[in-house]
């Protein structure tokens, strides 16, 4: 016993330590670093992956550049298909000018009509303004008159009621009192309806103009229409030439690689001289303005419309017609909107 009395200093603890609260924020701030640690991890990976296939499209792009590359320069390396490749590429060339010069015609129309109608919607604008702003002033100065007029019938009331001060006047008092009671009440609602008045014009001097809508729907068709007139005008000019061009630009620009099938090399040197001459036609700005409107005037009295939202007409009325200029050269012209004619279909408003 006096062994075990001397061990006595070995105690063991069955109670848990207490952790102090720091120590628990810390580990709990610790555990939210590591998850958010290991999610960042997996957005890096997942980045890294996407970058990683990005790199190999862009390998594989550069490798089929080079392909054609290759291949391009065998061409040209050989007199039997440098020619018909010169051909070839100045063909889609000849679609690309004409692409841009209704791309330009388009734009500059288009600005030209935004202009317009922007001035016309401001103009109407301040107009409604103007109105708006007047009929609110005339409320204000009927407002201003009424609560002038109840402030000095109300004085008026005060004044007499001050007067009366014998008590033999008791009965006319009370009956004043009354009467400014209402008067008090008819200068508050006065009162009021200025205020309200002032907060409208003041409202309506804040008023900006709202954002210009866009061009509307008639000068949307009409830009369109005009753009087909001079897609038109344009293959009209090129009906000069005993080539046509433009189904051979058309059949150009729809291939990847050119052919061999424009000819001996001579042939194929009369056909670029073909094709300049065709850029100095395509080229002309004399008498543009006039063809294309003569060919709008046209196509406005054919046009038809699938719905009423609409935009572009349908491709089966704009046809070449008996009488039309069109039909009258003797030489086959396409319909330019159903066959996308220097990609018709990507110039025109929606």
């Amino acid at each position: 016993m006096k062994a075990l009395r001397q061990l006595g200093f070995l105690k063991l603890s069955l109670r848990p330590a207490e952790v102090p609260l720091e120590e628990d924020h810390r580990v709990l701030a610790l555990f939210r670093n590591r998850a958010e640690l290991k999610k960042a991890y997996g957005d890096l990976q997942e980045e890294t992956f996407r970058l990683k296939d990005l790199v190999k499209q862009q390998e594989g792009a550069t490798q089929r550049v080079q392909e054609m590359l290759n291949t391009l320069e065998a061409r040209l390396g050989l007199a039997d298909s440098a020619y018909p490749t010169l051909v070839f590429y100045q063909l889609r060339r000849l679609w690309q000018t004409g692409h841009e010069l209704v791309s330009a015609f388009v734009a500059d129309l288009a600005r030209q009509q935004e202009e317009r109608e922007r001035r016309v919607y401001l103009a109407q604008h301040n107009r409604q303004q103007f109105a708006r702003r007047q009929s609110a002033e005339s409320e204000l100065h009927a407002a201003q008159a009424l609560q002038a007029e109840g402030r000095t019938q109300l004085e008026a009331l005060e004044g007499e009621r001050a007067a009366l001060t014998r008590f033999w006047h008791y009965f006319k008092r009370r009956a004043l009192v009354r009467r400014i009671g209402a008067a008090q009440a008819a200068l508050e609602g006065a009162e009021a309806a200025v205020s309200q008045a002032q907060a409208q014009v003041a409202e309506i001097e804040r008023e900006s103009a709202s954002e210009f809508p866009g061009l509307s729907l008639q000068s949307r068709r009409f830009i369109n229409l005009a753009a087909i007139a001079c897609a038109e005008v344009l293959c009209l000019r090129l009906t000069e030439l005993k080539t046509p061009l433009v189904e051979l630009a058309r059949q150009a620009i729809g291939r990847r690689e050119p052919g061999a099938d424009y000819g001996s090399p001579k042939e194929c040197v009369l056909l670029m001289g073909e094709i300049a001459r065709a850029h100095r036609l395509l080229g002309e700005r004399e008498g543009l303005a006039g063809e294309i409107r003569v060919r709008a005037e046209r196509l406005k009295t054919v046009a038809r419309y699938r719905g009423p939202k609409d935009t572009a007409p349908q491709v089966d009325c704009l046809a070449p017609g008996e009488g039309d200029v069109l039909a009258q050269r003797g030489v086959p012209l396409p319909n330019v909107l159903a066959e996308d004619t220097w990609d018709l279909f990507r110039v025109l408003m929606r």
